[in-house]
């Protein structure tokens, strides 16, 4: 038999999506094959695959500890989401007999195929920061008497989905803010702010469509701005290090003094972004939108509105629903008035007293036709014709009982006369 030799060793995934990439969620099957290029006749021992997924975060942080000394502290944390152990080829054996159950691949292409499920729980979306990553990967090892293994190791990506389908992201969002501007003992006007966004959950690709209002009372020139942030939070060792970074931002027009400036629905792109991140306990990414004044020479006048970026993008429905929500003010769309008619008075509705006189003389020749159904009718025919009574909270009709030995007596000063 002529030993050979191994060429190589490769990992692929079955099932890949339209871009050809290995994107699996919590519960997917993950399924692939491992592939051996082996010259000539190789004996193994064994071929395994670990897979794992692991959140993890580290930094490190110099401090001074006199005139002619430093020290650095190591922040370091892990989280494991995944650990998948296989054997391929190959059982356990006896170590004092290592050439025993030796498989022997011949010269060519060998395939063996794995499967594993990933776990039913929320897992972190892969994820690449500064300071911290998530990160999935099938690890092949090919162990081979008295050589050196060969290790192979392909990264698949894990989307945790966040449906922005849900009322609590469809909400819409928005709020109030004013400052005024003062040097010395020159005060100016106030600048406030205004701004609401449809809805706080987006996906990428979408545009957030921003409702803004500003009023510049001040003796400056500002510029209204918006910018959409993404912050990346790292836990290790009790501690925090947080990043942000700009995503996407636009600009409004100049105002000058006394000049107000209306957004009706200016759109800003979402580019391709990681999607939020919740859920982790070492690695947060979340989202905000700040709409601010940019005031040469002073403190901004900013608004922060929270978003989360998703990965189920808005149905049919939802996006209806969404309009109606951010639009309730608005109801051109309908084919409504914006401000409803009111209501009729009941001076409109009520009629006049001679048609109820006439009604009430029917009712009396009703009676006497039949006393009992006449008067019932004449009764409910006058109730109904009266007029409302008018609200007070005292009774104008308030009704004293004496009890004299086993008689009621009702005191005729208090009683309306009928």
């Amino acid at each position: 038999m002529v030993l050979g030799k191994v060429r190589g060793l490769a990992i692929y995934f079955d099932n890949l999506n339209e871009s050809n990439m290995p994107v699996f969620s919590g519960g997917d099957s993950v399924s692939g094959r491992v592939v051996v290029d082996v010259t000539g006749d190789v004996r193994v021992k064994s071929l395994n695959i670990n897979a794992r997924g692991v959140a993890k975060v580290r930094w490190t942080e110099s401090r001074n500890a006199g005139a002619n000394t430093a020290y650095a502290q190591n922040y370091t944390e892990e989280v494991e989401y995944l650990n998948h152990y296989d054997t391929l080829i190959g059982e356990e054996r006896d170590e004092d007999c290592p050439e025993e159950g030796l498989t022997v691949l011949h010269a060519g292409l060998h395939e063996f195929a794995f499967s594993f499920n990933l776990p039913q729980m929320a897992l972190a979306t892969s994820f690449e920061g500064k300071h911290g990553s998530v990160r999935y990967w099938v690890k092949a090892e090919l162990h081979r008497p008295w050589l050196l293994p060969v290790k192979v190791k392909k990264e698949f990506i894990v989307f945790e989905h966040i449906d922005i389908n849900t009322p609590l992201l469809l909400a819409p969002q928005g709020g109030t803010k004013e400052k005024t501007l003062c040097c010395w003992f020159c005060v100016s006007g106030p600048i406030s702010l205004s701004a609401k966004i449809e809805r706080k959950g987006y996906t990428p690709g979408e545009s957030i469509q921003i409702f803004a209002e500003v009023e510049n009372a001040s003796s400056r020139v500002v510029v209204p701005k918006a910018a959409l942030y993404q912050t990346q939070t790292f836990f290790a060792n009790g501690k925090g290090k947080q990043i942000q970074q700009l995503v996407s931002n636009l600009r409004g027009d100049s105002l000058p003094q006394g000049k107000s400036q209306s957004w009706e629905g200016k759109l800003l792109k979402i580019p391709p972004v990681s999607p939020s991140i919740l859920d982790c306990p070492v690695i947060r990414v979340e989202y905000a939108l700040v709409v601010y004044v940019d005031v040469p020479g002073g403190l901004n006048l900013s608004l922060s509105l929270p978003v989360v970026i998703g990965t189920i993008p808005l149905h049919a429905c939802s996006s209806r629903t969404s309009s109606i929500s951010s639009n309730c003010s608005n109801l051109s769309w309908l084919g409504l008035p914006e401000r409803p008619e009111a209501p009729p008075s009941y001076c409109d509705l009520a009629v006049s007293e001679s048609h109820r006189q006439v009604c009430l003389q029917g009712c009396d020749r009703s009676d006497e036709e039949g006393e009992d159904g006449g008067s019932l009718l004449a009764y409910i025919t006058e109730f109904r014709y009266l007029p409302p009574p008018l609200y007070s909270e005292v009774d104008p009709y308030p009704e004293h009982v004496e009890v004299c030995g086993a008689q009621e007596v009702r005191r005729p000063d208090m009683c309306p006369s009928r």
